[in-house]
Protein backbone atom coordinates (compact mmCIF):
# COMPACT_ATOMS: atom_id res chain seq x y z
CA UNK A 1 0.00 0.00 0.00
CA UNK A 2 1.21 3.47 -1.05
CA UNK A 3 1.61 6.00 1.67
CA UNK A 4 -0.94 8.02 0.71
CA UNK A 5 -3.69 5.20 0.84
CA UNK A 6 -2.22 4.40 4.43
CA UNK A 7 -2.85 8.23 5.01
CA UNK A 8 -6.29 7.92 2.42
CA UNK A 9 -7.43 4.85 5.30
CA UNK A 10 -5.56 6.57 8.47
CA UNK A 11 -7.86 9.76 7.83
CA UNK A 12 -11.50 7.44 7.15
CA UNK A 13 -10.05 5.90 10.38
CA UNK A 14 -9.62 9.13 12.33
CA UNK A 15 -13.16 10.44 10.97
CA UNK A 16 -15.10 7.61 12.35
CA UNK A 17 -13.62 7.66 15.25
CA UNK A 18 -14.60 11.08 15.96
CA UNK A 19 -18.11 10.89 14.38
CA UNK A 20 -18.53 7.93 16.61
CA UNK A 21 -17.28 10.00 19.45
CA UNK A 22 -19.53 12.81 18.64
CA UNK A 23 -22.64 10.93 18.72
CA UNK A 24 -22.39 8.93 21.74
CA UNK A 25 -21.13 12.08 23.76
CA UNK A 26 -24.40 13.77 22.25
CA UNK A 27 -26.38 10.70 23.47
CA UNK A 28 -24.51 11.14 26.96
CA UNK A 29 -24.92 14.38 27.48
CA UNK A 30 -28.80 14.39 26.09
CA UNK A 31 -28.45 16.56 23.45
CA UNK A 32 -30.02 14.29 20.36
CA UNK A 33 -33.22 15.42 18.99
CA UNK A 34 -36.15 12.96 19.79
CA UNK A 35 -34.94 11.85 23.36
CA UNK A 36 -37.83 10.37 24.33
CA UNK A 37 -38.09 8.00 22.04
CA UNK A 38 -35.74 4.86 22.74
CA UNK A 39 -33.04 4.14 20.75
CA UNK A 40 -32.08 1.07 22.93
CA UNK A 41 -33.86 -2.42 23.60
CA UNK A 42 -35.52 -3.36 26.34
CA UNK A 43 -32.42 -4.60 28.48
CA UNK A 44 -30.43 -1.67 27.95
CA UNK A 45 -32.86 0.76 28.52
CA UNK A 46 -33.52 -0.61 31.90
CA UNK A 47 -29.48 -0.41 32.48
CA UNK A 48 -30.19 3.24 31.60
CA UNK A 49 -32.64 4.03 33.41
CA UNK A 50 -31.27 2.19 36.46
CA UNK A 51 -27.29 3.61 36.01
CA UNK A 52 -29.04 6.98 35.74
CA UNK A 53 -26.75 9.62 36.46
CA UNK A 54 -23.63 7.32 36.30
CA UNK A 55 -25.16 5.22 32.60
CA UNK A 56 -25.09 9.26 30.97
CA UNK A 57 -21.36 10.00 32.47
CA UNK A 58 -20.38 6.53 30.92
CA UNK A 59 -21.52 6.94 27.41
CA UNK A 60 -20.01 10.96 27.56
CA UNK A 61 -16.36 9.30 28.65
CA UNK A 62 -17.01 6.17 26.38
CA UNK A 63 -17.51 8.82 23.17
CA UNK A 64 -14.83 11.31 24.36
CA UNK A 65 -11.92 9.28 24.32
CA UNK A 66 -12.64 7.87 20.47
CA UNK A 67 -13.40 10.77 19.46
CA UNK A 68 -9.98 12.43 20.91
CA UNK A 69 -8.15 9.50 19.65
CA UNK A 70 -9.84 10.20 16.23
CA UNK A 71 -8.46 13.71 16.95
CA UNK A 72 -5.11 13.00 17.07
CA UNK A 73 -5.12 10.18 14.31
CA UNK A 74 -6.64 12.82 12.14
CA UNK A 75 -3.71 15.92 12.55
CA UNK A 76 -1.66 12.93 12.20
CA UNK A 77 -2.75 11.74 9.22
CA UNK A 78 -3.06 15.66 7.74
CA UNK A 79 0.82 16.26 8.40
CA UNK A 80 2.54 17.07 5.42
CA UNK A 81 5.70 14.47 5.26
CA UNK A 82 8.92 15.91 4.58
CA UNK A 83 8.38 19.30 6.14
CA UNK A 84 10.59 21.11 8.36
CA UNK A 85 8.85 21.25 11.73
CA UNK A 86 11.58 20.59 14.21
CA UNK A 87 13.54 17.13 12.49
CA UNK A 88 15.56 17.33 9.20
CA UNK A 89 15.32 13.46 7.27
CA UNK A 90 17.15 13.26 4.24
CA UNK A 91 17.43 9.49 2.50
CA UNK A 92 20.90 8.20 2.59
CA UNK A 93 22.38 6.28 -0.36
CA UNK A 94 23.10 2.72 1.81
CA UNK A 95 18.22 3.16 2.08
CA UNK A 96 18.55 4.65 5.73
CA UNK A 97 17.86 8.21 6.81
CA UNK A 98 19.79 10.75 8.64
CA UNK A 99 17.77 12.55 11.09
CA UNK A 100 19.02 16.12 12.46
CA UNK A 101 17.19 18.22 14.61
CA UNK A 102 15.79 21.20 13.02
CA UNK A 103 17.50 23.77 15.96
CA UNK A 104 20.83 22.34 15.49
CA UNK A 105 20.80 23.37 12.21
CA UNK A 106 19.58 26.94 13.33
CA UNK A 107 21.97 27.08 15.62
CA UNK A 108 25.00 26.24 13.32
CA UNK A 109 23.85 29.16 11.09
CA UNK A 110 22.73 31.27 13.65
CA UNK A 111 26.76 30.76 14.92
CA UNK A 112 28.11 30.81 11.54
CA UNK A 113 26.38 34.19 11.34
CA UNK A 114 27.40 35.86 14.09
CA UNK A 115 31.30 35.49 13.12
CA UNK A 116 30.32 38.72 10.67
CA UNK A 117 32.30 41.95 11.68
CA UNK A 118 29.61 43.93 13.73
CA UNK A 119 26.96 41.29 14.19
CA UNK A 120 25.60 41.24 17.56
CA UNK A 121 22.62 38.73 17.65
CA UNK A 122 21.17 36.03 14.97
CA UNK A 123 18.06 34.51 14.43
CA UNK A 124 17.04 32.12 11.75
CA UNK A 125 13.49 30.19 10.70
CA UNK A 126 13.73 27.23 7.83
CA UNK A 127 9.96 26.88 6.33
CA UNK A 128 9.04 24.68 3.67
CA UNK A 129 10.19 21.71 1.81
CA UNK A 130 13.28 19.45 3.19
CA UNK A 131 15.12 19.80 -0.14
CA UNK A 132 13.96 23.48 -0.91
CA UNK A 133 13.45 25.01 2.23
CA UNK A 134 12.19 28.86 2.79
CA UNK A 135 15.12 30.37 5.08
CA UNK A 136 14.66 33.21 7.28
CA UNK A 137 17.58 35.23 8.51
CA UNK A 138 17.37 38.12 10.92
CA UNK A 139 21.01 39.85 12.08
CA UNK A 140 21.26 42.54 14.46
CA UNK A 141 24.28 44.53 14.27
CA UNK A 142 26.27 47.07 15.91
CA UNK A 143 26.06 50.88 14.48
CA UNK A 144 29.57 50.44 13.29
CA UNK A 145 28.96 47.27 10.91
CA UNK A 146 29.83 47.67 7.27
CA UNK A 147 26.80 46.64 5.45
CA UNK A 148 29.10 45.31 2.33
CA UNK A 149 30.73 43.08 4.65
CA UNK A 150 28.16 41.46 6.63
CA UNK A 151 26.37 41.45 3.43
CA UNK A 152 29.15 39.04 2.06
CA UNK A 153 29.61 36.94 5.13
CA UNK A 154 25.58 35.96 5.22
CA UNK A 155 26.18 35.03 1.58
CA UNK A 156 28.62 32.61 2.12
CA UNK A 157 27.45 31.24 5.74
CA UNK A 158 23.91 30.62 3.78
CA UNK A 159 26.16 28.92 1.63
CA UNK A 160 27.79 26.95 3.22
CA UNK A 161 24.69 26.04 5.20
CA UNK A 162 22.94 24.81 1.57
CA UNK A 163 26.51 22.80 0.64
CA UNK A 164 26.11 20.96 4.17
CA UNK A 165 22.24 20.40 4.38
CA UNK A 166 22.38 19.12 0.74
CA UNK A 167 19.77 21.71 0.01
CA UNK A 168 19.19 24.92 -2.21
CA UNK A 169 16.91 27.83 -0.69
CA UNK A 170 14.03 28.29 -2.22
CA UNK A 171 13.39 31.71 -0.66
CA UNK A 172 16.02 33.61 1.53
CA UNK A 173 15.30 36.85 3.04
CA UNK A 174 17.28 38.41 5.16
CA UNK A 175 16.62 41.42 7.79
CA UNK A 176 19.15 43.52 9.06
CA UNK A 177 18.57 45.43 12.10
CA UNK A 178 20.69 48.31 13.82
CA UNK A 179 21.39 47.35 17.48
CA UNK A 180 20.06 50.43 20.00
CA UNK A 181 21.26 48.80 22.76
CA UNK A 182 24.70 49.78 21.64
CA UNK A 183 24.16 53.11 21.60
Amino acid sequence: MSNAAHRLLWTVLALLLVAGGGTALAVGAGGLPGGDAPLLGAALLRWWRAGTPWSALAVTVGGLLPALAGWRLLVAALRVPDRLDGTLAQPAEGGGRTRVAGAVLTGALERDLLRAPGARHARVVLTGPVARPDVWVEVRLAPYAELAAVRDHVDAAVRRFAATVGCRPAHLDVTALLDESAR
